[in-house]
């Protein structure tokens, strides 16, 4: 009986010994998954870039660019921005924010700013110096977006010793998406007969770093002065409409908008270096300078998550010259392709393959040229902004003697003058419901909001109400809101040729979503997902908080 008793409490410690083992093994093992991380998190955004880009050129494509991120990662192949206006400034705050205008308050790529009662723009202030450039094109910094970005999460989780870097040839495409506790931010000084170096402020640092001055000293950038021609046969391009027609802009020196484009001979007459910019060029040169940035600041070579934001911005420039359907944009894209690829080889090289994580996404989409709309009996027009507003001037003038009492009219909205109607004691939300019913009359333009309804939208309002009210900053945002009908622009010189982009309308919203590396599952959904959904998916895989003003859910789907 002993001996029996001996054996039953031995075999219930062995049981006993194998299940802790067992137990201590599966919390090593979960751990081991919780906290592991890739070392370098890569957010890209390709700037006006319409999700049909992917499937019109994908037979073009090679298969290590935009081919290997389908292949081998995730593509959420219905993702939408979900508020308007959809402009660069408010995509790439609300891309690495996880939330919208409402809550990070970049309500446009310019608003009126009803305290200084003037113009302003999204990135700039004057509060910091340029550094790099002797003009004021480094006066910039993200002080105006009131959220954090998943990039600051990441540096606040790692003691700040993650690093954040933003690279793009556009200022707000640089320093909006690396947040307010990013190491450096830089961008391409080319307006203006600008310099031709990549530039920061002081908003990060004081002097810039040699790895920098030595790629501005070389002859990088000035080697881009050089035709233009199609990467491969124009007579293959036919995904895109025909290369001489009506609807596309004409560089200066140019008699026609056509291939190819000697950008040493052209650039006198178009600011210099802002032709490499508004050429696919300006994609070339921004790869360059990202893989200078991955080896000066050594990306993804310790312990701690590193961030790189980049923004190619010149598939923009090109969109707004051309339009969605010329030679010109499909040319951009098979080339940028060709640079994503080249990025994606050297971060397998540099990081390794398997160590990082990247997403590629757009800012907005853009519509086709209107002129080329009506060519094929769409309907589409031109909003004449400027004569609406002196219209409505003029009927304040006549009816209440308020000279002026709108002072600004941007992104689809008007803002008054509070102070005039204080003065003459009037009812000034009776008058915005007057005016309001009046823009109504107008032909083109479809709805009117004043702010005080926008307030009060719920989120089961209606798919147009929940995207102005997610756009609508009460502090920021103007006192009446028009929307146009779809495939109309106001009307200006640069929006009758080529195209512009800020609606709710699909061709606005609608932009790929591609997800590929380290921790990311290999896939596609039709599911709606939304551009605020990026940053809780990136700081879920990173284990950290999400920005402060998130709205968006994690896309576990995506997530191995």
């Amino acid at each position: 009986m002993k001996q029996f008793f001996s054996i039953l409490v031995l075999f219930i410690l062995v049981l006993s010994c194998k299940a802790q083992q067992e137990v201590a093994t599966s919390s090593n093992t979960n751990s081991t998954n919780i906290n592991t991380q890739p070392k370098l998190v890569v957010g890209i955004v390709v700037d006006q870039m319409r999700y049909d880009y992917l499937t019109r050129f994908y037979s073009k494509y090679g298969e290590g660019g935009f081919k290997r991120m389908i292949n081998e990662g995730f593509n959420c192949k219905n993702n939408h921005f979900n508020y308007v206006p959809t402009k660069t400034g408010p995509g790439h705050a609300s891309i690495f924010t996880g939330t919208t205008p409402k809550y990070h308050g970049i309500i446009g790529n310019d608003w009126y700013d009803k305290t200084l009662k003037k113009q302003v723009y999204c990135a700039e202030d004057n509060n910091y110096a340029s550094v790099g450039t002797t003009s004021d094109a480094g006066q910039m910094s993200p002080s105006r977006m009131l959220s954090t970005t998943f990039g600051d999460e990441n540096r606040l989780f790692t003691q700040m010793r993650g690093k954040t870097i933003g690279i793009s040839i556009k200022d707000r495409g640089a320093t909006l998406p690396a947040g307010h506790t990013a190491n450096a931010a830089y961008w391409f000084d080319f307006e203006n007969n600008g310099s031709g170096n990549w530039i920061t402020s002081t908003f990060y640092m004081n002097d810039l770093p040699k790895w920098v001055k030595d790629f501005n000293s070389s002859d990088i950038t000035e080697s881009y002065f050089k035709v233009w021609n199609t990467l491969y046969d124009i007579n293959t391009y036919t995904e895109s409409g025909s290369d001489l027609n009506s609807f596309e802009e004409i560089f200066k020196g140019k008699e026609t908008a056509t291939f190819p484009y000697d950008l040493q001979s052209l650039k006198d007459k178009n600011d210099n270096f802002k032709i490499i910019a508004e050429s696919a060029f300006g994609n070339d040169l921004t790869t360059d300078f990202v893989l200078a940035a991955i080896d000066g600041e050594q990306l993804g070579q310790d312990d701690f998550t590193d961030v790189l934001t980049i923004s190619y911005s010149s598939p923009d420039k090109v969109g707004h010259i051309f339009g969605p359907n010329s030679k010109e944009v499909e040319d951009t894209y098979l080339r940028l392709d060709l640079e994503l690829e080249r990025l994606f080889k050297a971060l397998d090289a540099k990081v390794g393959a398997g160590n990082y994580t990247v997403f590629l996404t757009a800012d907005h989409a853009a519509p086709d040229a209107l002129e080329y709309m009506k060519s094929v009996k769409i309907p589409s027009g031109f909003f004449d902004e400027s004569k609406m507003q002196n219209e409505l001037n003029d009927y304040l003038k006549t009816k209440y003697g308020i000279t002026k009492g709108i002072v600004s009219r941007i992104n689809n909205q008007l803002f008054f003058d509070y102070q005039l109607f204080e003065e003459k004691q009037l009812d000034l939300q009776a008058i915005k419901i007057e005016l309001a019913k009046k823009l109504l009359n107008y032909d083109l333009i479809d709805k009117v909001y004043v702010t005080s309804a926008i307030n009060q939208f719920e989120n089961n309002s209606g798919v147009l109400e929940t995207l102005l009210a997610n756009g609508h900053n009460q502090k920021r945002s103007g006192d009446i809101l028009f929307v146009f009908e779809p495939y109309v622009l106001k009307d200006t010189p640069w929006n009758r040729l080529g195209t512009d982009h800020g609606t709710a309308q699909n061709y606005d919203t609608h932009v790929p979503l591609l997800f590929f590396g380290k921790g990311i599952r290999k896939g596609e959904t039709l599911q709606k997902t939304e551009i605020t959904d990026i940053a809780p998916t990136i700081s879920a895989l990173l284990g950290i908080s999400f920005p402060n003003g998130a709205i968006g859910q994690p896309l576990d789907f995506v997530l191995d």
